[in-house]
């Protein structure tokens, strides 16, 4: 049997007993394939590791990360921007861990795109449009553009991911033909993969320190800092 593979089935039973307190739209490793791969770069920082993207960049970017210096504990979130229970997760959850959390400067907070895919069509472009912004502007720029692909869920199409990229002022048309290119597949399928291969089964999933929380609810995820927090004090 393939190791890989052998891993995949049993991080995903492992991880079964998780989903009793978690809300989500749930995937794993099926749907439909990228049009690239590639590992890519796992860490954060700047723009680019390898390929063509927008404006003639790289089209593997790093991990989009918030952080204020003196940050202790990491909050992974893996995101289809077509899934609902994502919208409701930035809409309501990842507004409270902004403010209590992050620019406190107790977490540094990381996206992850994880398309099931919800939709053939938007889960794939939709993060490549997002990444296009990330590479011309910038990470900061990449949550406030992620945050408005979410406010505009239920219209996502090319004209949609052009139209916003205009209050970034970045070039419309740049955007547009990154998602219907699918220009950063190498980035999205990177993130991707890097969940599967952990035991991701849906979305939103919530790591804090590299573990999966029970639940993608405020409560939950703050339980969880908390505990990260007092582990890395007693150390």
């Amino acid at each position: 049997m393939d190791e890989r593979l052998s891993r995949r089935s049993l991080l995903a039973a492992a991880g079964t007993s998780a989903l009793a307190g978690w809300s989500g739209c749930l995937g794993g490793d099926g749907g439909a394939e990228p049009d690239g791969g590639g590992d890519g770069n796992e860490s954060g920082g700047g723009n680019g590791t390898d390929g063509d993207g927008a404006g003639g960049r790289q089209a593997t970017l790093p991990v989009p990360a918030l952080s204020e210096e003196g940050a202790s504990v990491t909050v992974t979130v893996f995101e289809d921007f077509a899934c609902p229970h994502c919208r409701t997760f930035n809409e309501d959850v990842f507004p409270q861990i902004r403010e209590e959390y992050i620019s406190g400067g107790v977490v540094t907070y990381q996206h992850r795109d994880f398309p099931i895919p919800v939709d053939d069509t938007i889960s794939w472009q939709a993060p490549s449009a997002a990444r296009a912004i990330q590479d011309e502007v910038g990470q900061a720029a990449f949550f406030e553009y992620a945050k408005a692909l979410f406010a505009n869920q239920g219209s996502l199409e090319p004209d949609t991911y052009a139209s916003l990229a205009e209050d970034f002022d970045v070039d419309a048309e740049t955007v547009r033909s990154a998602a219907e290119e699918r220009r950063y597949d190498s980035t999205v399928e990177r993130d991707r993969e890097h969940g599967i291969d952990n035991g991701v089964q849906g979305t939103p999933t919530v790591w804090v320190n590299g573990e999966a929380t029970e639940g993608n609810d405020f409560e939950t995820v703050s339980a969880a800092i908390e505990s990260a927090r007092r582990e890395g004090s007693s150390e």
